[in-house]
């Protein structure tokens, strides 16, 4: 349960991220090295579910982890944008 509840508070902020990016077209201020290893984070945590027993939180784990791929996706896409700076 608390194991779940870590990652509904880490997760949470994922979705104001996605939206100012969207919302700004810009990600000035995002770190590329920071979401890479976020998202390694919750691939290890998906793999330990798997190793180790899947259970209900590992729906949490691919939910924020989905969140965080999706921050990166725009990342890259706004960065890679003329006139856009990293």
């Amino acid at each position: 349960m608390f194991e779940a509840l870590m990652l509904v508070c880490f997760g949470a902020s994922w979705p104001a991220s996605i939206y100012k990016s969207v919302k700004l077209k810009d990600v000035r201020g995002k770190s590329k090295l920071f979401l890479w290893l976020v998202l390694t984070g919750y691939c290890f945590g998906i793999a330990n579910k798997i190793i180790n027993g899947i259970d209900w939180v590992i729906i949490f784990y691919v939910a924020v982890g989905l969140l965080v791929l999706a921050d990166l996706v725009l990342y890259y896409y706004y960065s890679s944008r003329p006139g856009s700076q990293r």
